[in-house]
């Protein structure tokens, strides 16, 4: 007999791509997917989004290159990464099997590489492309979601030179920037915007005098930003027409319902499987026993249902 918590429906589209759930994974922190296989069924995901990968290879930042912070961590990885002919060669056929929507990240220092990369990515299977334009660990990392300009000419620039949907990744700008910058990404033909990425932050030992990274500062991410990241989807998706992907802090289902409640529409989870490989397919789980408890059908009559 079908229970009631069967017929829930978790089912969400970001833009033109449909999602069994909206749990899908945050680039940088699941790889390519490989590792975690062995904990779960990655056919319970709502969608991958694989590592950023660069054009050409990058060696990364100095080590140490993680730390634990109260309520978080920091990272300066760099976006270390082998090129996009070795993700082609040696991470798309694995990615190619996965039964759920796959998204590759794409990173670089001009417009012309991020148009390049997503020429390279035509033809190979991939669900759509998120436009990493906010890493806080690269020389000029912010360069593109600081400007709302430059932001709308690299997603009209690659918008041309690709039909796959698009996801503009932003990053923690101040909140006048950061609506120029959702609206010029919508304006230039992004299908979706994911927000938000990493703050960016320092740690410092105090006998050492030193920083406890590589690199002076890192990127600050966990359960310490989800309060303003929450903020950040609230006012974004107020006046924006395109889904949103919400992301940061996102521990357990209570976490991703506020993001969804804040009116995101897809939730993207990443630190909380380095401390939890089961977190994802238990945050999926734990969203649809809510949907049962409160007699919710559909995501829909939550998304966004603020009681102001």
């Amino acid at each position: 007999m079908e229970t009631k918590t069967e017929a829930v429906n978790t089912t969400v589209r970001v833009g033109p791509i449909r999602m069994a759930n909206p749990i899908m994974t945050a680039s940088g922190t699941f790889g390519s997917g490989r590792e975690y296989a062995q904990f779960f069924d990655l056919g319970a995901l709502g969608a991958v989004v694989a590592k950023t990968v660069t054009l050409h290879p990058r060696p990364g930042n100095p080590p140490p290159r993680v730390c634990e912070t109260q309520g978080g961590m920091l990272n300066s990885i760099g976006l270390q990464n082998e090129g996009i002919e070795h993700f082609l060669r040696e991470e798309m056929p694995f990615l190619r099997t996965l039964p759920v929507p796959v998204l590759a990240s794409i990173a670089g220092h001009a417009l012309d590489e991020y148009v390049r990369l997503a020429e390279r990515l035509a033809g190979t299977g991939l669900a759509g492309i998120e436009l990493n334009l906010s890493c806080p660990n690269v020389e000029g990392g912010r360069l593109f979601c600081g400007d709302p300009d430059r932001a709308y000419q690299l997603v009209e620039k690659v918008r041309r030179s690709t039909t796959l949907p698009l996801v503009a990744k932003l990053g923690p700008e101040s909140a006048s920037i950061m609506e120029d910058v959702a609206r010029a990404c919508e304006a230039a033909g992004a299908d979706a915007l994911s927000l938000v990425n990493t703050f960016p932050a320092m740690s410092l030992d105090v006998r050492r005098r030193r920083s406890r990274l590589g690199t002076m500062t890192g990127g600050l991410s966990g359960p310490a930003i989800k309060p303003i990241a929450i903020r950040m989807v609230w006012e974004i998706s107020r006046i924006v027409k395109i889904p949103i992907i919400g992301m940061g802090g996102i521990m357990t289902a209570e976490d991703a319902l506020e993001f969804i409640l804040a009116g995101a529409t897809a939730i993207a989870v990443g630190t909380a499987s380095f401390a939890n490989p089961l977190a994802i397919p238990e945050i999926i789980e734990g969203i649809k026993s809510f949907l049962n408890e409160e007699g919710i059908q559909s995501l829909d009559e939550l998304r966004g249902r603020l009681n102001i």
